[in-house]
């Protein structure tokens, strides 16, 4: 059981602009609520007694008053404006931070697999209240009978990618140790450089990752309400991702495909398989996300705080397709959606953001077609994300670096996130499905790895 103690609001350190900053057409495409991040810390009861707690539980909070004056838009809040646009409030209304204690042992995570446990262990957003009272950031930090660490990072997704997580995460735990930000640190806050350069333009592709996802067919997937979720986490060797990469290996290809994409490509086909029902022309897709910072040209700086990574989907395909044919299926789709984003295509994108009259319409559509009308349908696709190149496991507020980090709960059927491990020696795969589907899953993900039928 985890136990709230303490409640603070954080705010930064010294006077900030105060202004309404217009969100990015690329910002306007997220939901505002938040993504949720699970760091682990692991230390001894002797550097995390009351006396030293106390005393590192002040540093973690001044320290996060200093990082929100560079990034004093994160202690804003937003705010509804024309079209189901958003807009970011500069007022220094802070962020929420959380002390707390668990009583249960760290072995009780089991590796993070213990759902129930992990959402305790990242902060509760209250929703009901108006959006301009909505922290933009909340984090719980918890402390353990052995004396190891949780830190729980709830960030609001309108307003960062993984990017500016990573330098904000860095940024603060830098001033906690008592150092300085580097200029390359500091934050870029002009978010006009990914606005529409040709407003009321009609785009110049089509841009189908904005279109409704493909359903289930037929009825029998029909229910009134949706089914609880659970999440399962698979660990990956360097030497298993490997021998997913030769059985993906294509002699049209002139580039080796990535570890992001032979690792999607195996988890789309595994899913489809549990998934699977009796129907093989059922469609399916796969959704993932780019960073395009160096995609635009010219680029971004890498110090942009914003959202600056867009959506990609592969071409709808049957389960045939992707159970069926060669893994090099499913994996050429991927990288053929990847590839696509260039700087044309994502202006394009902006294009197609800034002439939308509703944008609570074009989220709806994007984020929530599985459930239209008020029954839930399951959901036969997937959704990605690549955590893998950011460097989360460089976040070390004096206590060390973290052993471990994870999504700090998935809550939609069919997501999944790819991150590397704490010791660099492999991956981390998190995945949310319907719980009839995961023990299915835990059996086959593995298994697949090792057939070499030709049909991989």
């Amino acid at each position: 059981m985890v136990t709230i103690h303490s409640s603070y609001t954080v705010i930064p350190s010294e006077s900030t602009p105060s202004s309404t900053l217009p969100l990015s057409n690329c910002d306007q495409i997220k939901l505002p609520n938040h993504g949720c991040q699970l760091y682990l810390y692991t230390l001894t009861p002797t550097t995390t007694n009351d006396s030293s707690f106390n005393s590192l539980m002040h540093n973690f909070r001044t320290s996060l008053s200093k990082a929100l004056t560079h990034y004093y838009p994160f202690a804003g809040r937003l705010c509804w404006i024309q079209g189901g646009r958003l807009a970011l409030l500069c007022n220094a209304k802070g962020a929420q931070l959380f002390e707390a204690t668990s009583d249960s042992p760290l072995e009780d995570l089991d590796d993070f697999g213990a759902t129930h446990f992990v959402e305790q262990l990242v902060p509760k957003i209250d929703y009901d209240v108006p959006l301009d009272e909505v922290p933009l950031l909340v984090v719980q930090l918890t402390r353990f009978p052995c004396g190891s660490l949780t830190l729980g990072a709830a960030l609001c997704r309108a307003v960062v990618d993984g990017a500016s997580v990573t330098n904000f995460m860095n940024s603060w735990a830098k001033l906690a140790r008592g150092e300085s930000l580097d200029s390359n640190l500091m934050p870029l806050l002009d978010r006009t450089l990914l606005d529409s350069r040709r407003l009321h333009m009609a785009p110049r592709f089509e841009h189908p990752e904005f279109s409704p996802s493909p359903l289930w067919e037929g009825s029998s997937k029909m229910m009134k309400s949706k089914p609880k979720l659970a999440t399962v986490i698979f660990k990956l060797t360097k030497d298993q991702v490997e021998k997913l990469k030769k059985k993906a290996i294509n002699k049209n290809k002139v580039r080796g495909y990535t570890s992001f994409e032979v690792i999607s490509g195996h988890l789309w086909r595994c899913v489809c398989k549990v998934r699977y029902s009796g129907n093989w022309n059922q469609p399916t897709r796969l959704t993932t996300l780019v960073n395009c910072r160096n995609k635009l040209n010219p680029p971004l700086p890498n110090a942009y705080f914003g959202n600056a990574t867009f959506p990609t989907v592969t071409p709808t395909c049957s389960f045939d397709d992707v159970v069926n044919k060669p893994l090099s299926y499913s994996v050429g789709k991927i990288r053929e959606a990847v590839e696509r984003m260039s700087d044309e295509y994502v202006r394009s994108a902006l294009d197609y953001v800034a002439i939308q009259k509703d944008m609570n319409l074009l989220r709806d559509t994007f984020y929530n077609s599985a459930g239209k009308e008020g029954k839930f349908r399951g959901d036969p696709n997937l959704y990605v994300v690549g955590w893998a190149n950011f460097a989360f496991y460089a976040t070390d507020f004096g206590w060390g670096k973290p052993v471990c980090l994870v999504p700090g709960g998935i809550n939609s059927d069919g997501k999944a996130f790819i991150l590397n491990t704490g010791s660099g020696d492999g991956f981390i795969v998190a995945i949310c499905l319907q719980p009839s589907h995961v023990d299915a899953l835990k059996k086959l993900f593995y298994e697949d790895i090792e057939i070499t039928t030709s049909k991989l």
